[in-house]
């Protein structure tokens, strides 16, 4: 038999997923917990799940974090991840922590459906050919009280070293002096500094770096 857990504070949300995901296989059974702290407790007396489905947004808890307690106390048991805030950067950072897939709230039920087979099939599941939340002032981003390291939203040490510069409000041509690189370098690994925050724009970038954390303390 086949046996899920849903973790999502909203009841309404909750129970719509317990009954699509009703219809995964004939013979399931599809638990369900309010927050985190009794997902734990279920977790401990039900034993490992063949797959939990994880809200960010839980109350009491950083979504994040909960998602890094699952991982480490559980580590072969699959967490997807299934939120509104769908952001590249909020799902690469999820992907990074180790969830075996990443479902928007936007889906249909018959892609989310498809979705989580394919994570019980023991695939990873990275949503694409739908268009991503891009970030900009209104955007929301999930609740986080932890700093994050750049390289948890896809930055490489170079390109976190160009965004901890601009950070600090230096030219393109400023950022190549310091860095000993030169000026048209700097500007392709800004190019890729805004593609994996999902952003156009020096001024959206540094929108991106308040907004979810990130710390530049161990880039130099």
């Amino acid at each position: 038999m086949l046996k899920l857990l849903v973790v999502e504070d909203h009841a309404l949300v909750r129970e719509g997923l317990v009954r699509l995901l009703d219809q995964v296989e004939h013979d399931v059974t599809v638990l369900e917990s309010a927050d985190f702290e009794s997902a734990l407790n279920l977790l401990d007396s039900e034993g490992e799940f063949d797959l939990v489905l994880l809200d960010l947004a839980l109350p009491g808890i950083d979504g994040f974090a909960g998602l890094d307690i699952l991982r480490r106390r559980y580590p072969a048991m699959p967490v997807v991840v299934v939120s509104a805030f769908d952001d590249t950067p909020t799902i690469t950072r999820v992907l990074n922590l180790g969830a075996s897939g990443f479902i928007p709230k936007a889906f249909s039920g018959e892609a989310l459906l498809s979705a989580v087979r394919e994570v019980l099939a023991g695939n990873i599941f990275r949503p694409s050919g739908q268009r991503v939340s891009q970030l900009d002032d209104t955007t929301p981003v999930p609740p986080s009280k932890m700093r994050i390291r750049p390289e948890e939203v896809g930055l490489t040490e170079r390109q976190s070293q160009v965004l901890a510069l601009m950070v600090r409000g230096l030219s393109n041509r400023d950022i190549a002096d310091q860095l000993g690189l030169s000026e048209g370098t700097v500007k392709i690994h800004a190019t890729a500094v805004f593609k994996a925050l999902d952003v156009n724009s020096r001024t959206q970038a540094l929108v991106a770096v308040a907004r979810y954390g990130i710390d530049f303390e161990n880039v130099f």
